[in-house]
């Protein structure tokens, strides 16, 4: 009987210590990161079956766990990665944002100063310091061009950087839950309990990884955890991690990728990279700073195709025709291999879409096919592109950016203000004997490439017959137009108003000495509120203000996420520590509880012993 009373001390004695050492580990970690709470579990021991019935033999740990719930878990994992993705995406976008729409450094007022010395110079066209204030602003609006683009691919850089640094960051936590998972499974065959501390850690890692990329979890029967991400690739497989790669595997060298190590073959997987650090810095890249520098790009090339064809159908100071007062920006063609390039070329930039483009053999002929969405361009017109393909390698493909890096090459190619071609090369008048009231309206030239410009001494005659108009006796194409009648000669148009009679005649020549005629200015002037891009729906300027608008909206749209993501993240924090988390107060009362439960054991340890005694003392008398 007194060694069944000492058995039953001493195992309140084991149990209580065990459960002060819990307490106050607990105690000692209530400030570690990703710590569970562990909770003593009691049972009582097996009893004896005495002559009076059964009696018991003490307490015994049946175990010690963790205070964990998994769906909480699995809510602060998946809050972590969205969190971090729209906090990094906002600070990204906020970035350009900040950039395109300065008032100082963004594009809108160099454009303003430099069509307002467009107008100046068409308010006194013989100005010397009207042209020069011209030349320099088209420089000025040049460099403009450029800065913003060099902005823009240094955070281009800074991103690749980030994706490599995250990709390795990425692949050194995959390795460590790897070798958590082998520790777990040792562990665990042993002994038989979990290792609460290692399956903390293990958690923590896993949060780790989720705050740089989407991951999804799933629990093997020997307790390791399986880890995948994107659509489905294996990061970590029980104690077998695998390894991400970054690198360029398509057409452009400079684009950092995600690859996928599976066995000798890398896949590219970036398509496939969501949330967390790494899907942000993907995702800024393609929808932020693609769109960007294409839509900047696409403004560049506007201003310098529609600009420089107006300049060339004008007239400088010399009485020569105007020359390209910009250099075009050539079409960025990348290919597969080492093979020719297509030779690409924008005909129309008012079907020239902000966009990328790939180019393959398909079907016995070459497709262009957009991104990434892969629709279909039946006609290479269609996106104002001309594409030569003769001598490719049917093999290869190509990818074509048409305005991707056209702001770092716009320059301006006129130097010498009395280049500049502010008057118009034509001159028109009616005939002093002519009997209608039809009036020269206007003439101007308009395809520089067939334009043929009369000489003073030998005007081209433009005649009404009674039935029609005639140039120099040969019968005229004219079409009726709101301003009047347009009579169609060699790259010019003559329009008249009024009604005319048989034999009326219409004189057109060279405007020589016109110094002061600022025709052209006007017509380039114009240019600023003219609607040439987008299929004739939006202005130079509209474009640049659509790009600061898209890009105000997505930042906005990103400050809006990260905030709500952010509180997100906050209360499912607060509801792991509610259920996780050690709470102090408690802890003190366990620790006077189990001190208290600890004494009496102990206590009956020493009545057992005064019970020895009295026995030993009865028996020797």
């Amino acid at each position: 009987m007194s060694s069944g009373i000492m058995g039953i001390g001493v195992s309140g004695l084991q149990a209580y210590q065990r459960g002060l050492s819990v307490t106050g580990h607990n105690i000692s970690n209530a400030a570690t990161e990703g710590y569970s709470r562990q909770r003593m579990e009691l049972s009582a021991r097996n009893p004896q079956l005495g002559v009076n019935g059964y009696f018991g033999t003490g307490v015994q740990v049946s175990g010690v766990n963790r205070v964990f719930d998994q769906f909480v878990e699995n809510q602060l994992r998946s809050a972590t990665s969205a969190s971090q993705q729209s906090s990094v995406l906002y600070d990204y976008s906020r970035r350009v944002d900040s950039l395109l729409a300065n008032p100082d450094s963004g594009l809108a007022p160099a454009l303003q100063s430099f069509f307002a010395a467009v107008q100046d110079v068409s308010n006194d066209p013989t100005s010397n310091a009207a042209r020069q204030m011209l030349v320099s602003e088209g420089a000025s609006l040049a460099d403009r061009f450029r800065f913003i683009d060099e902005r823009l691919e240094e955070q281009r850089g800074l991103i690749n950087g980030q994706i490599g640094a995250t990709v390795t960051e990425i692949n050194s936590l995959a390795q460590a839950l790897a070798d958590v998972n082998q520790s777990i499974v040792a562990t665990v065959g042993r002994g038989g309990a979990m290792p609460n501390d290692l399956l903390d850690q293990r958690d923590t890692l896993v949060r780790e990884l989720a705050e740089r990329v989407n991951v999804s979890v799933s629990e093997q029967d020997d307790g390791a955890l399986n880890i995948f991400i994107g659509n489905g690739q294996s990061l970590v497989l029980g104690s077998r991690a695998s390894s991400l790669t970054t690198g360029a595997f398509g057409e452009d060298p400079r684009q950092v990728s995600v690859g996928f190590q599976s066995g000798s073959s890398t896949v590219d997987i970036s398509r496939f990279m969501t949330g967390g650090r790494l899907g942000a810095l993907l995702e800024v890249r393609g929808s932020v700073l693609d769109t960007a520098q294409d839509s900047l790009g696409l403004t560049a090339v506007g201003l310098a195709r529609t600009f420089n064809e107006q300049h060339m159908l004008g007239q400088d100071l010399n009485g020569a025709l105007g020359g390209e007062f910009f250099r075009e920006p050539r079409v960025q063609v990348l290919g597969s291999g080492t093979g020719a390039l297509p030779e690409v070329e924008v005909v129309d930039v008012g079907s020239l879409t902000a966009g990328e483009y790939r180019l393959r053999y398909q079907g016995g002929a070459w497709e262009l096919r957009s991104l990434p969405e892969g629709k279909r361009v039946p006609d290479f017109a269609d996106v104002g592109l001309a594409i030569g393909t003769a001598g490719l390698d049917e093999g290869e493909t190509f990818l074509i950016r048409p305005t991707r890096t056209a702001a770092r090459q716009v320059a301006t190619e006129i130097r010498n203000p009395a280049e500049l071609a502010a008057a118009s090369p034509l001159t028109a008048a009616a005939a002093a004997a002519n009997g209608g009231n039809a009036v020269v309206r206007s003439v101007q030239a308009v395809d520089r490439d067939s334009l043929v410009v009369p000489s003073a001494g030998a005007p081209a005659v433009v005649a009404f017959d009674g039935s029609g108009y005639t140039i120099d006796g040969a019968p005229a194409t004219t079409r009726e137009s709101a301003v009047g009648t347009v009579v169609q000669g060699s790259g010019w148009e003559l329009i008249l108003k009024g009604t005319p009679v048989s034999g009326d005649r219409f004189e057109v020549a060279v405007n020589a000495g016109g110094v002061g005629d600022n025709r052209n200015a006007l017509a380039l002037a114009g240019l600023q509120t003219e609607r040439v891009l987008a299929g004739g729906t939006a202005s130079l300027e509209g474009s640049y203000n659509t790009l600061i608008s898209e890009v105000g909206t997505r930042t906005r749209q990103a400050q809006v996420a990260s905030e709500a993501q952010g509180r997100l993240l906050e209360e499912a924090r607060a509801q792991r520590e509610s259920v996780s988390g050690v709470n102090l107060d408690e802890e003190a009362a366990n620790l006077l509880r189990y001190q208290q439960a600890y004494q009496a054991a102990a206590q009956v340890i020493a009545v057992t012993n005064t019970l020895f005694d009295t026995l030993l003392g009865a028996v020797r008398r």
